[in-house]
């Protein structure tokens, strides 16, 4: 294998490192694939052997270099687990790579660049869909930071990012083959700069035009609202706090915020985490402490994270995601929720339904459990099975507003939220907590993904993380008001409720959906027009 292989495909990880939110710039993802589309160019047409390993390989590096870049602050909170997720996460990119090279060979480049734009994106979509699922660095995402330049995602979600960033690529590779194997004169290489150019410029200039134009159907005064951010250490204080401290805690920092306007107090993610029995949320002497503290405001709606337990015997009651504790007899259901409630009312709730890989679940647990018993466990993984629901729910305020409480991970998927709308949800709730990640690009990045889920809805979002950052966040996906990390307090602020319904939110990721047709498509029209030359 030459240097110069090896060589590009280090620049092509460098190039998607530094394209990537929240430091990077995401023009440099426009040509962050052609260097190793140049290797396996190289290599294809070259007379070496193994050419399929040498293109893993290559590939492999450039995507360690892409995932270990961006992501190693997983190692905060999963220690191994983040070893496990990038070596696996790179090789199924590897992997895509390493299928459009055996597909190279026997089509027409043309037939082969289509196939691997719908091999990418189909594999994206399966990132939102299996039990190992990791769509962090789905390439639409690397435009979070750039609103201004995505605004047309209420059309296409971020799927449509994905596939420019391909087009780009595709279209930048060509031009620079053609320019360096025919020669050209600088009035030549003008001209062919300006393919590129249009098709970097004219989505920008549609989302400009539609960022401009937008304007508020609703022209009522707004909703008040107060976040929470009580700045609870996860490892060293989260479990040391009773729930009747932390109640105590949400209850002043929030008081002298609220006014009679105040329709929403916003409290995030698992906040009271003394696992409380599901059976008892509407009278828990604690829970019905913190109701009590915010009596003096009747119109008062609450919305905070809790984590619930419901203990059994029966073993009928168990379900795949059920666990059973130590003494081998007891069973219990695990939740990860969001409690709703105000004077008027029973407790609601919602429980997470988007779960961490190996933190939340246990993947494919009938298959590799017997396999690997706690090996999970072992590895820092998942302590308990969360058990999650059908339904994406949504709590209506005493002046019917409707919200959705988005649980953490929840809120980088797309298509997911969409459920929330559909349901009616006229603005969304991100609770969080992103201290377990430290001070690092993790809490960074995961806000600036809030920020599609704007567009994509064209909903307002109130953002409650434990540690920061909180913030309120448009329809446009601009941040109106943020509290940044490490800080205790709250944002006092108003949104907008919205009832509209954007494209996206109607037909949710069909991008996806036609290019897994278009993908097995192109993969048997050449294989067919292959046998058909044979014959």
């Amino acid at each position: 294998m030459k240097y110069s292989s090896i060589l590009l495909a280090l620049l092509s990880g460098i190039l998607l490192w530094l394209g990537w939110p929240t430091y990077g710039f995401p023009l440099l993802l426009f040509g962050a694939f052609v260097p190793l589309l140049f290797a396996e160019l190289h290599i294809r047409k070259s007379e070496l052997r193994f050419k399929g390993w040498r293109v893993l390989g290559l590939s492999y590096l450039s995507f360690f270099i892409w995932n270990i870049s961006t992501t190693w602050w997983l190692y905060l909170a999963t220690g191994f687990g983040m070893w496990f997720a990038v070596l696996v996460n790179s090789l199924l990119m590897a992997l895509v790579f390493l299928c459009y090279h055996k597909f190279a060979k026997k089509v027409s480049q043309g037939a082969a660049f289509t196939f691997l734009s719908c091999l990418w994106i189909s594999f994206e979509y399966m990132h939102l869909q299996w039990d190992f699922s990791w769509p962090w660095l789905n390439l639409g995402n690397g435009f979070s930071e750039y609103v201004s330049w995505i605004q047309w995602y209420e059309y296409t979600g971020t799927f449509g990012g994905t596939l420019w960033i391909w087009l780009l690529n595709v279209i930048l590779f060509y031009t620079i083959f053609k320019l360096k194997n025919y020669g050209f004169t600088v009035i030549q290489a003008l001209k062919k700069s300006v393919l590129p150019a249009l098709v970097i410029l004219i989505p920008i200039g549609i989302s400009q035009i539609i960022l401009f134009s937008y304007f508020e159907v609703n022209k009522d005064s707004g909703t008040d609202v107060v976040i929470v951010q009580p700045n609870i250490d996860p490892y060293e204080e989260k479990y040391t706090f009773t729930n009747d401290k932390v109640t105590q805690l949400i209850t002043n920092l929030a008081l002298p915020e609220i006014t009679l306007n105040t329709e929403f107090v916003i409290a995030p993610e698992t906040v009271i985490a003394d696992n409380i029995r599901i059976s008892q949320v509407n009278y828990h002497p604690t829970l019905q402490s913190l109701r009590g503290n915010f009596a003096s405001y009747p119109n008062l709606s609450y919305l905070g994270g809790i984590s619930l337990v419901d203990v059994f015997k029966n073993p009928d009651q168990a379900t795949n995601q059920t666990n059973l504790a130590s003494d081998g007899v007891t069973y219990y259901n695990d939740y990860n929720s969001a409690m709703f409630f105000n004077q008027l009312g029973p407790v609601e709730l919602y429980h997470k339904s988007k779960l961490v890989v190996g933190i939340e679940n246990f993947p494919y647990k009938s298959i590799l459990k017997p396999i690997l018993g706690d090996a999970m466990i072992d590895l820092g993984g998942t302590v308990a099975t969360k058990t999650t629901q059908e339904e994406r729910s949504v709590f209506t305020s005493l002046n019917e507003t409707k919200v959705a409480s988005i649980i953490c991970y929840e809120s980088v998927y797309g298509e997911y939220v969409t459920g929330y709308i559909n349901n009616g949800a006229q603005f969304l709730a991100i609770i969080t907590n992103d201290a377990w990640w430290g001070n690092t690009q993790g809490h960074q990045q995961h806000l600036s993904l809030a920020r599609l889920r704007a567009i994509e809805s064209r909903r307002w979002i109130t953002r409650s993380a434990n540690t920061g950052v909180s913030a309120i966040i448009d329809h446009r996906g601009k941040i109106i008001q943020s509290l940044g990390y490490g800080k205790q307090g709250t944002i006092n602020g108003t949104i907008r409720k919205r009832d509209d319904i954007t494209f996206y939110v109607q037909h949710g990721d069909y991008i996806a959906r036609i290019a897994i047709f278009m993908g097995v498509f192109t993969l048997l029209f050449g294989f067919t027009r292959r046998r058909k030359k044979r014959a």
